[in-house]
């Protein structure tokens, strides 16, 4: 196969990626599972904007402190300072964010914000932001998507990317050929027993950039969201109770029913504090109590996460349901430039698989979706504003015939090369 541009993953960070490029090229997607099994599907809390500059600084400083000012600050100033003009394009694809009774938009607060500056729609706003950018992508002649197509490997001399070997729906090896690829597959949640992943999601992208010398940056760095519902069955994924409903004024109490902690701490550190309550209560959870939360913007806001509750045996009018913490985000990854460029010619990582320093070491609530999306709008950007310069600088190869001998050791080899890069990099941290 032969391709302008190919896209690894198709979450909104891919999907945004390939709506961005010249609708002349020739632009091929292809997942893993099917084309909704994204995380992005999964968000559920909402996504940030800058409302005005009277809350950048505001907005800057709970970035860099939820990230323990690890951050790299000019990847957090691009993205508040983008933020608006991507809600605009979002809004332009049919996108529906919560509106107030005069039309503006409705904000929310969530963990760690000093202030409401997080759009939302009900408890589903990843869903309704990527099956929009999905339905564009769809309707785009020069843009195909591929299901059930997994990266096997990445096509590379010299230090430049020419594509991907990829094994296809009906069990076929091929090699697909591209001027440019972009990585955007997603996190490592399935290398975890409870996470908010969806299980097919291992961290490939990182695993083959470690394959190929690609640099690697804050590996270590994952973060754990505090607030899941438990079960003692063996779930295909854990499901979170948004950071939303504590910033809408949920509790959560340990067994004596007490309030043991501020539910609005960063996401580490209310992690940290969980922990040490359920150790000190001797519990595999604490409880969560969402009665607080007024009826009406209770079943308004939430209504999915009220659902799944009652479908797992819990009234969240009348009780309080438990909690744990599980797996939930990758602020580790590829490295990146500014403009989603990895070490490697032709080669570009967007979303949850690439890291610019955006979030440092832990991510404020409701940055991910945004992230995603203006660091693939500035890689598609980046793309076209180089096509031809780069084309010229580095000739074809030709299509020569590679050899790839696949075998179902190869998911667990990769799953190792990621926990490799992990233990190293916590050894060189010293932790």
């Amino acid at each position: 196969m032969k391709t302008d541009v190919l896209i690894v993953g198709c979450g909104c960070a891919g999907l945004y990626c390939a709506l961005h490029l010249d609708k002349e090229k020739k632009v091929t997607i292809i997942t893993k599972s099917d084309l909704e099994s994204s995380d992005s599907f999964l968000a559920q809390g909402g996504m940030c904007m800058l409302k005005d500059d009277s809350d950048y600084e505001a907005y800057f400083e709970d970035t860099m402190k939820a990230g323990h000012y690890e951050n790299d600050r000019d990847s957090v100033e691009i993205m508040i300072r983008s933020s608006a003009r991507v809600v605009e394009e979002l809004v332009k694809y049919g996108v529906e964010f919560q509106r107030e009774v005069d039309g503006s938009f409705a904000f929310t607060r969530e963990g760690a914000h000093s202030d409401k500056r997080i759009l939302f729609h009900e408890d589903i706003t990843g869903k309704e932001i990527t099956r929009k950018l999905l339905a564009q992508a769809q309707n785009r002649e020069n843009i195909t998507l591929m299901e059930y197509t997994e990266m096997k490997d990445i096509l590379c001399k010299d230090n430049v990317c020419y594509g991907a070997i990829a094994r296809f729906a009906d069990g076929t090896i091929q090699t697909i050929y591209a001027d440019y690829t972009v990585l955007a597959t997603g996190g490592i949640g399935g290398l975890y027993q409870h996470s908010t992943n969806f299980r097919h999601l291992t961290g490939d992208g990182a695993a083959v950039a470690a394959k190929h010398g690609i640099e690697l940056k804050d590996m270590d760095y994952i973060q754990i969201h505090p607030t899941t519902l438990y079960s003692d069955k063996e779930e295909d994924r854990s499901f979170l109770i948004s950071e939303s409903v504590r910033g809408e004024g949920a509790k959560l109490y340990g067994k004596d029913g007490k309030r043991f902690v501020n539910e609005l701490l960063p996401r580490d550190c209310l992690t940290e504090a969980i922990y040490r309550q359920m150790e000190k209560d001797g519990t595999e959870y604490v409880w969560e109590d969402l009665r607080v939360i007024p009826k009406e913007k209770l079943f308004h806001h939430f209504p999915n996460i009220v659902a799944h509750c009652q479908e797992m045996g819990y009234d969240v009018t009348r009780e309080c349901i438990p909690v744990v913490p599980a797996q939930h985000y990758f602020m580790g990854g590829i490295r990146v430039d500014h403009q989603g460029r990895t070490s490697m010619e032709r080669l570009y990582a967007a979303g949850e698989t690439a890291c610019n320093g955006v979030h440092g070491k832990n991510r404020l609530a409701s940055n991910s979706l945004l992230e995603s999306l203006v660091f693939a709008g500035r890689a598609a950007e980046d793309i076209m504003g180089t096509y031809q310069e780069v084309k010229e600088k580095i000739p074809d190869i030709g299509m020569p015939l590679y050899e790839y001998a696949d075998s179902g050791a190869l998911a667990e080899e990769y799953k190792e090369i990621v926990w490799s890069e992990i233990r190293k990099a916590r050894k060189e941290r010293d932790v």
